[in-house]
């Protein structure tokens, strides 16, 4: 038989703990609504969540050397499963400060784990298809996991009723795989960082164009998570969704992203790249806009639907071009930096996107509506800088 190359078997372990991670983060808001958590604790939980796990990545980035990162998210790992096993005991129970401490550590190691995967990959081999590769196997699988929830969610099976809760210890048995999949990993290659001749701070700020890209990467992500970063809890609680109907509506909506992606890197990306950015985020901004004014649902579902559809595709324009600017000895804390500011966006958006949310849906689009001015006039901006340097 022929011998599986360690870097797939990352790849491996990456599929199992993507299949957990779909199924449980799908459901996690509505397993914390059903113990009696409101959408601004839910919001706030996942928020600071996020926000911490900025530290421990950029804590990991620093001090943790590649020879080290297998050992340390193995440890991670195990934390992570422990963690999910507290969570299942502990519903029900009314035990609010150590369900929230739970669930943000919980979101803490998954953010670690995922950032950590391709630097642990690159540590064997690196090239542009394997971390094609990475990314692939990430949105795929994670898919699978939604899948998985979806087809289970209120069926009985062997006469047990399969509910959120149950979600969650299916999810720690395809955790439990991925941990034995990574202690079944060698790291041949025991290699030092290599020292950067300057830091990854001036040499973003040395670069106007990288500098603005992070903060539009920064706002776009608050704008997008502002509209959408309880999307469950949207669906089933504004919409009457059920929670077998949402978590199809959002696969199906994943899948059909994806193929667009595919469609607009291939055929449909535009000479023009104001064009593309304004179909990627000009579309989307006069939905959320629209969606504001009328207060309709239907409406506001469109745009929802229209956000979704339109958010892997043109990404080689909206970032793909950008990063490829990145001279190779830096990519690595490039990719660091960008998770972190990325995150940081995210956590602030969901934050909004809790407040808004109790106040009524339209101000979550009327919001982030505002975010993408900003958004798109720093994007056009780039486009104007990139064309000038052309020249």
């Amino acid at each position: 038989m022929k011998k599986i190359k360690d870097e797939n078997k990352i790849l491996i372990m990456l599929a199992f703990f993507s299949i957990s991670i779909g199924l449980w983060g799908n459901f996690r808001q509505l397993w914390l609504q059903d113990n009696n958590f409101s959408v601004t604790q839910i919001s706030n939980m996942i928020s600071i969540g996020t926000f911490i796990s900025i530290v421990g990545i950029a804590i990991i980035g620093k001090y943790v050397t590649l020879d080290k990162l297998k050992k340390t998210l193995t440890f991670i790992l195990i934390i992570k499963f422990i963690n999910l096993l507290a969570l299942y005991y502990l519903n029900g129970t009314n035990q609010i400060e150590f369900i929230y401490l739970t669930i943000i550590i919980d979101i803490i190691m998954e953010y670690i784990i995922i950032t950590s995967i391709y630097p642990l990959i690159a540590s064997i081999v690196k090239s542009d298809t394997i971390y094609s590769k990475r990314k692939l196997t990430e949105y795929l699988f994670k898919d699978i996991g939604i899948l998985f929830g979806g087809i289970l969610i209120g069926k009985s099976i062997a006469g047990i009723l399969v509910n959120y809760n149950l979600c969650l210890i299916i999810s720690n048995v395809f955790l439990l795989i991925s941990l034995f999949t990574m202690l079944n990993i060698k790291i041949d290659k025991n290699e030092e960082k290599q020292p950067i001749k300057k830091s990854m701070t001036k040499y973003i700020l040395k670069s106007k164009i990288m500098s603005l890209y992070l903060l539009d990467m920064f706002i776009g992500t608050i704008a997008m998570t502002t509209a959408l970063g309880l999307k469950m809890l949207t669906l089933t609680n504004y919409f009457a969704f059920s929670d077998s109907m949402a978590t199809n509506y959002l696969l199906i909506i994943g899948l059909l992203a994806d193929g667009i992606g595919i469609l607009a890197l291939k055929y449909l990306t535009p000479k023009n790249d104001y064009i593309t950015i304004t179909i990627k985020f000009g579309i989307r901004f006069l939905g959320y806009i629209i969606a504001f004014l009328s207060n309709n649902l239907i409406i506001t579902l469109i745009a929802i639907t229209w956000s979704l559809l339109i958010s892997t595709a043109y990404e080689n324009i909206c970032d793909g071009i950008y990063i490829n600017r990145v001279e190779n000895e830096y990519q690595l804390s490039f990719a660091n930096i960008r998770y972190i500011i990325k995150f940081l966006g995210e956590a602030i958006g969901i934050f909004f996107c809790g407040k808004m949310y109790e106040i009524g849906i339209k101000y979550m689009f009327g919001l982030s509506a505002i975010f993408m001015i900003f958004q798109i006039g720093l994007a056009y901006y780039l486009i104007y800088l990139r064309n000038l340097n052309r020249k």
